[in-house]
Parts: structure tokens; sequence; C-alpha cells
């Protein structure tokens, strides 16, 4: 079954405590660690046995189809797809999205191939590509509950601006800030994308309506990996563009490339980081709150990654500025637990025999 998301319904979720936010943070950072430290040495050639790097649009097809198998996966095991509209065809009834998760589940199929091409970008490293993605969506968290009436909580505010800071220390003046025409139409895609999914999430799932994050999680997800595979497809064959000859050998050439089963692990590590990214994000508080444990989540991630291709393949490690951003982030995550850490001090302990186990610290 699906886990029971913060400040779920119990008619909806009545033999489950809720799971922390905590925990699908450290499930997203688990995955999106060794998924960003794997595409970049793919795409670097930087692997045992690999003579090239490849193309992130030859590495798309490969993983795309790992994500889709993934998701099927996932969703078929966790009794998701119980949560999903369902349309009637004839005798058959389907799970079926509807019109708004639909276009969200397309916005998230932007978001999962802008960030797997981002971190293929030459001259490009992992951590300033990340930050640059993250501070958008990071700028865009309070807009969006703005636009949305949402009162923003002085922690979130607390730590939306450290946040932001962190971001500025590890860009700064010093670093390398190298990005192509490609690299800066992957971000607009990116920050778009995630501009348009936090206004339909913010109006349809962030509440406290039974059922109606775990449908809008469901439904988004069935659109999003199967929109990729089939848009790439039909690029590919569309000869559109010179993208469009590094598909085909995307799709025609993966079983032959010897570093199939690393791009496989690739696309069900962005499976996972999507899953626990989204249930982050679907939290019913405020986007200012949610979104910057999303983003500390990938930036430890990043900085992570970066560390470990530094000892295993000996490329560049991370800097000063990086750790100095990240402790930024580190003080943003500890501003945003106070008030839990204050509420369950402050709380009255339980009674002798009561059950403990249905609460949540924030």
């Amino acid at each position: 079954m699906l886990p029971a998301l913060r400040g779920a319904d119990p008619v909806s979720a009545p033999r489950e405590a809720p799971v922390s936010i905590g925990w699908f943070a450290l499930g997203y950072f688990a995955c999106y660690l060794p998924y960003s430290a794997l595409t970049k040495a793919l795409s670097l050639g930087a692997l045992p046995g690999m003579s090239a790097g490849l193309p992130g649009f030859v590495l798309l097809p490969s993983t795309a189809l790992a994500t889709l198998v993934g998701m099927f996966t996932y969703l078929w095991w966790s009794g998701g797809f119980r949560h999903a509209g369902r349309r009637r065809f004839g005798p058959v009834e389907l799970p079926w999205p509807g019109r708004w998760t639909f276009l969200s589940g397309l916005c998230t199929t932007g978001i999962i191939a802008t960030t797997t091409l981002a971190y293929t970008f030459d001259g490009t490293s992992i951590v300033f590509m990340m930050l640059l993605m993250r501070g958008g969506v990071l700028v865009l968290a309070p807009l969006v509950d703005l636009l949305g009436g949402r009162h923003v909580a002085w922690p979130s505010r607390v730590a939306l601006g450290l946040s932001l800071a962190a971001l500025l220390v590890a860009a700064g003046p010093g670093t390398d800030p190298r990005l192509s025409l490609a690299a800066g139409l992957d971000w607009a895609v990116y920050v778009a994308s995630y501009f348009v999914r936090l206004r339909f999430m913010s109006r349809l799932a962030k509440n406290h309506v039974p059922g109606a994050r775990e449908r809008y999680f469901v439904e988004e997800q069935m659109v999003a990996a199967p929109a990729l595979v089939v848009l790439l497809a039909l690029w590919a064959w569309a000869d559109v563009g010179g993208a469009a000859a590094l598909l085909r050998e995307g799709f025609t050439g993966m079983f032959t490339r010897p570093t199939l089963p690393v791009e496989l692990a690739v696309g069900l590590l962005s499976q996972g980081s999507g899953i626990f990214g989204g249930l982050v994000l679907l939290d019913a508080r405020e986007n200012s709150f949610t979104v910057p444990i999303n983003r500390a989540s990938s930036v430890f991630a990043g900085v992570g990654a970066t560390f470990v291709l530094s000892v295993w393949l000996g490329l560049p490690g991370v800097g000063v500025r990086e750790l100095a951003g990240a402790a930024l982030v580190t003080v943003a995550v500890a501003a945003l637990a106070v008030p839990g850490v204050l509420a369950a001090r402050a709380a009255p302990k339980a009674a002798p025999g009561a059950a403990v186990g249905g609460t949540d610290a924030r």
C-alpha cells in the first residue's frame, strides 16, 4: 500500500500512521545521490571499461524505459492503482488520470528529462547545475504560496532565506559558472515545469480532503513515465533536430552497450527520486516549507555524489563554497524542525497504555 501521507485523513488511511516528511526526504537523498553520480559518470565515460562518454540524448531512452518499469512495479506492489480514477472501455475498466493530473504528469515528464540531461552537459559540474535548478524552484515556492493565498510560517521564511543564501554562496564569485545554451534551455524547461506542477499540486492535493493526495500522486505517476517514453520515441522517429539521431542511437543501441545495467539503474533511481520527492512536496503544509526540504535533500545528494566521484573515479571533489552552502542548508532544515520539536516538548505525556504509534513528529 502507499505510505500514508502526513496529515492524511484517517478515513483514507485507517490502518496506517502518517509517515514523517523526514523519512521521505531521506529516501529522496538515498536515491538521488547514486542517480546523479552515475549519470555524470556515464556522460563523462569515466566508468571502468568505457572508451567514451554517453551524450544525454543517448542515455535518455534506456533510463526512461527503466523509469517506466519502476513506476508500474511500484504502483502495483503498493496497491496505488486503487487510488486512481477509473474509465470504462467496453467491458474493461482501467485506472485513468484526470485532466489536471494528466497535465501535471506531463510537467513531471519534463522534470525527469531535464534532470537527467542536466548532469550530462560538458563543462558544467553537478553542484553548479543543481544549485541553479534548486535555486529556481526555491524562488518559485513563496510565489506559488502567494498566488494560492497560503500563509507562510516564520520557520519556512527563515529556511527559504537560508537556502537561497546557500545557493548564492556556492555559486558566487570564484566558481566556474559555465552554462551552454543547451544547459540554459534545460534549466528554463525544468523551472517552468515545476511552476505549473506546484500550482496544480497546491490547488488539488495539498489539503486534508480524504484521498486527494493519494489520487493526485498516483495519477501523476501514471502519466509521467509513459509520456516520457512515447515523446522520446516520437521525437526519434520524426527525425526533428540533431537530437533525433542520438535518441535513435539510444533506442537501437542500448542492448549492445556494456553500460546498459548502469543505465537501467539510473532510470530506477530516477523513479525512486520521483516517488520520494513527490511525497515530500505533497505534504499539506505550504510550499515554502516543503520545497526547501525537497531541495535540501537534493543539494546534500549532489555534494555527496561529487565526493563519491572524486574518491571513486578521481574526478574533481567538493569545494569549500559547496561545503559552506551545504552547511547553510543544514541550518535551514534545523529551522524547519524547530516548531515540531517545541510542540513535542510542550505536549503532555501519553497516559499509560495509550497508543503512541499514530503520532508523527514534524
